[in-house]
């Protein structure tokens, strides 16, 4: 019978600084305020609920945590990957104080700092870092979320009276799900579309009072209540209708357009869909902040089963009499250990990501290349829709594997996944995010043919064109044989090739979408299937990458050997999940497929004694995990 690896582990602590990365002393401090932080207890009602996660927003912004995102000459830190990073701890405790939080401090400060210039930093920032000016961000309408280019909110501007006229012209226009709205925002960021002089120059942010001091609505805005949502009930969703309301010139968000006091626009970006992208590339923090939240969402789950089912018996050995705890199944660990892999790989990737954006974007970075910025915008499109995907399905199989005890509220896992689950369709949804990564893939692609030449474009071509009829035919060589399914080439290989395999593929579906007079929708319609198995397989392969490097960085002999089983393990947990197109493109035999099968077996047996040390490491407060089921095991 395996045994349960003691929390006081030797490895711990250097998993622990692996996983806590960079920025370590954020991490810990955070979670030091979390354990003076009391739980939100269950069966409060709404209104309970709301007013609660108010009083810990409190909290928070007297641990001054929240200012650290912002400039130093109002107070703050400048340290954007450090503010993401404690989002993401946060991610541990109550999910409503995150989202809250997310809003308020990311969001709507966020869209303030990085859009604003100096006459809305100098007038708001300070009362927003404090908590003192609550706000919302009122993007997303009725009739348009995910394609936010086409909003219909309009801000027409009239120079008579210097002001801004924001309307909502039809029921699709109204503001919908929008945190803060319905019961605690003052002021709202609002995107619409600017009309001067007749002509429209697209969407563009504007920041406007909703409410009074005496928290009624402002004359003119209409504020009604999402109501009870499915998780999430600590956070006021509203809706904000607006008629004909007036706002001053100076309410526009100008660090990229302004208009002046005769209604003149002007832009330091003159091509209005590279303004509209160069806007909500700056925002790209809240999409990489959600990915954040839901790792550790999938690692909090993952601790309440893994420590439930190493001690949780169930049926006999018939060799020995015991019970077996429900770990030392296969099935068990097949439901739980390869999630606890994947878990580690994302969270690295995650961490990756994060310190590209600080570079990018922190206070006196001077990255002005383009491609950087919008290559992080792909990346963090792309690990945002696979990290909350992953978050989803882990903590369904948690709780599963948690039994009737995870159906109940006390054990946290219903609440933990009731909350989780609106990340894969929040901060862009994840179908359009693969998609909006497969634009960028495929642009890049064909860049990097462009670069051959005449002579190489050809031999490329005539390449594709063998490969493709070799598949077709069912010809296709095995040159990418994977021998040995634990060796880490061979992994790294599989999962690279998978990924450039469907992009080039995919770019040769789409030709024909460049052809004057061709059905551009309908041939992008039809390959939509396979553009999102591109962008799918190029994560993959990014967070394949991330952990393939920690292993490597890890100078702890026994440490760097669990990690590489980890690693093995995501690796193989990849292939398997997409054996049907290995085989089918000749990259795996069917003996080399099966040998997949059998080494992901073989890994949860070996990781199994190991998978309590593996999640302590996460280092969750105790605070935060206590509940009977815990207890009772």
């Amino acid at each position: 019978m395996t045994t349960t690896t003691v929390p006081t582990d030797p490895r711990l602590n250097a998993l622990r600084t692996l996983l806590d990365g960079r920025w370590a002393p954020v991490r810990e401090e955070v979670r030091e305020q979390m354990g003076r932080f009391r739980p939100v207890r269950p069966g409060l009602s709404t209104e309970e609920y709301r007013a609660r996660v108010l009083d810990l927003m409190g909290e928070l912004a007297a641990t001054k945590r929240p200012h650290a995102g912002f400039a130093p000459e109002y107070g703050g830190e400048g340290d954007i990957g450090g503010t993401v990073v404690s989002f993401q701890t946060l991610g541990y405790g109550d999910l409503s104080l995150l989202v809250k939080a997310g809003v308020q401090w990311g969001l709507f400060g966020g869209a303030v700092q990085v859009l604003g210039t100096s006459r809305h930093h100098d007038e708001y920032l300070r009362a927003i870092m404090d908590g003192e000016l609550l706000g919302c961000f009122a993007m997303t309408e009725t009739g348009h979320g995910s394609d936010v280019q086409h909003l219909r909110t309009t801000a027409t501007y009239d120079p008579a009276t210097r002001e801004f006229v924001i309307d909502t012209p039809e029921p699709g226009a109204r503001k919908d799900y929008i945190g803060n709205a319905a019961r605690d925002g003052k002021m709202a960021v609002v995107f619409a579309q600017l009309v001067t002089g007749g002509a429209t120059h697209g969407v563009h942010a504007f920041l406007m009072p909703i409410r009074d001091d005496a928290g009624a609505a402002m004359p003119g805005i209409t504020i009604s209540d999402c109501g009870e949502k499915a998780g999430l009930n600590g956070v006021d969703n509203g809706r904000l209708v607006f008629d004909h309301v007036r706002i001053p010139r100076e309410a526009l968000l100008n660090r990229f357009a302004d208009v002046a006091e005769d209604g003149t626009y002007s832009s330091s970006i003159e091509n209005e869909n590279r303004r509209f992208f160069t806007m909500l590339g700056t925002l790209v923090r809240g999409r990489i902040s959600v990915a954040g939240g839901a790792g550790s969402a999938a690692q909090k789950a993952l601790a309440l089963a893994i420590r439930y089912g190493s001690t949780r018996r169930q049926f006999a050995d018939p060799t020995t009499g015991e019970e077996v705890a429900l770990l030392d199944y296969r099935a068990h660990q097949r439901k739980l250990l390869p999630a606890l892999a994947t878990t580690y790989a994302l969270h690295l990737a995650q961490e990756d990501l994060v310190a590209e954006m600080h570079r990018i974007q922190a206070p006196g970075a001077v990255v002005t290349d383009e491609k950087a910025q919008r290559d992080l915008e792909y990346r963090a499109a792309g690990l945002k829709a696979v990290a909350t995907w992953h978050a989803t399905s882990t903590i369904q199989a948690c709780r599963e594997a948690c039994g009737g005890a995870g159906y109940l509220a006390e054990n946290l896992l219903p609440q933990l996944k009731a909350d989780s689950d609106v990340f894969t369709t929040f901060e862009g949804d994840n179908t359009v995010l693969l998609q909006l990564l497969a634009k960028g893939l495929l642009s890049e692609y064909g860049s990097r043919v462009s670069e051959l030449g005449p002579l190489g474009t050809a031999r490329f071509a005539s390449g594709v064109a063998v490969e493709a009829v070799a598949e077709k035919t069912g010809l296709a060589k095995l040159r990418l044989r994977a021998v040995d399914p634990r060796s880490p080439q061979a992994q790294a290989r599989l999962i690279h090739d998978r990924a450039e395999h469907l992009l080039a593929s995919l770019a040769r579906r789409l030709r024909p979408a460049i052809r004057p007079g061709s059905d551009q929708f309908g041939i992008f319609n039809d390959a939509q299937d396979h553009l999102l198995h591109a962008s799918r397989a190029h994560v993959d392969a990014v967070v394949y990458d991330a952990i393939a490097t920690a292993v490597d960085k890890v100078s702890d002999a026994p440490t760097r050997e669990l990690l590489a089983q980890v690693r093995d393990l995501h690796a193989l947990s990849v292939v398997e999940a997409d054996r049907a197109w290995f085989l089918e493109h000749g990259r795996l035999t069917v003996a080399e497929s099966r040998a997949v099968t059998a080494a992901v077996n073989d890994l949860c047996a070996s990781l199994r004694p190991h998978a309590r040390l593996l999640v302590d490491a996460f280092a969750i407060p105790e605070s935060w995990l206590d509940c009977p089921l815990l207890r009772t095991s």
